[in-house]
């Protein structure tokens, strides 16, 4: 009976793996031998710049990190393995510093209370052994923040992000280091916007407009795009609300309030949740333009 059982273990242990094998070889999956720390690919975009970040995750183990087995004052590979690569779109700064778009490797020098950040021009290094210091494309120094629990896996992350900004973070053990990241939406984005509002076909005049108004750029050139959409759209309440609200910021008061009044008219014979919504907020937004004490 053992032997029986024992024989229906191993066949059944036989066709798991087939079947694994058969689904990664349909699917063109190539096999990876793990590694004994795990690499991570993060993506993100701030407004239209894509940031790219490939790096291997060590794990703490129990081990004392900053000052022993990473020793302070000396290069780091920011992780384990390869060194870790990171890829702007288009230009950025970082903490302030501007840094051109394309690929980099990211070393660190780790301090007890700062951290210097190195950006190199990419030579496919693994770890830190071949470093340069004549490579460097940027240094800075960033002051580290104390976490309230441990990080047990080398983490990198972009958080808090914003339409122009964003934190890149370097966490591991109790160890935080906070790296802002800006983008220039004028020079990355409003030259490319400009050219799509050309381009054949309907054209995006309502994103556009959005686009000025909610990044603050140019009030003027949010209330021409947003006359143009609706003219491709009128009497559309949702769009003569916003065009309210960019005629009220650029002072417009009398244009701002006949478009308020024109999606309050609107409203009234929309759907319930868009009369609704849109009752509510026009009736705000004129209560606002028709009070001196409330219009900013």
């Amino acid at each position: 009976m053992q032997q029986i059982a024992r024989t229906t273990w191993l066949y059944l242990v036989v066709i798991l793996f087939t079947s694994l094998q058969s689904s990664r070889a349909q699917n063109n999956e190539p096999f990876i031998i793990p590694r004994t720390n795990t690499q991570s690919t993060i993506k993100q975009n701030i407004a239209s710049t894509s940031i790219q970040i490939t790096y291997d995750r060590p794990n703490k183990r129990g081990r004392v990190l900053f000052g022993d087995l990473i020793p302070y004052g000396k290069i780091w590979r920011t992780g384990s393995e390869e060194a870790t690569k990171i890829y702007f779109s288009t230009p950025v700064k970082l903490a302030g510093h501007p840094v051109d778009s394309g690929t980099y490797e990211l070393f660190t020098i780790p301090g007890p209370a700062e951290w210097e950040i190195i950006m190199q021009a990419p030579s496919h290094q693994w770890g830190s052994y071949r470093y340069q210091m004549a490579n460097d494309v940027l240094r800075f120094k960033i002051l580290t923040t104390e976490l309230a629990e441990p990080v047990e896996t080398f983490t990198i992350s972009l958080d808090d992000i914003g339409p122009d900004h964003g934190i890149l973070h370097l966490a591991w053990d109790r160890v935080c280091v906070p790296i802002p990241i800006w983008v220039d939406l004028k020079m990355t984005v409003v030259p490319s916007l400009e050219q799509l509002l050309t381009s054949e076909g309907r054209r995006p005049y309502f994103q556009a407009a959005m686009f000025y108004y909610e990044n603050d750029l140019d009030i003027d050139r949010a209330a021409e795009l947003m006359a143009m959409a609706l003219d491709q759209n009128p009497g559309h309440l949702g769009m003569l609300y916003r065009q309210a609200l960019i005629l009220k910021r650029k002072g417009d008061l009398a244009g701002a309030i006949h478009s308020a009044e024109q999606s309050l008219a609107a409203a009234q014979k929309a759907d319930e949740e868009l009369q609704r919504e849109y009752i509510r907020l026009n009736t705000l937004l004129l209560e606002a333009l028709r009070d001196p004490a409330h219009r900013q």
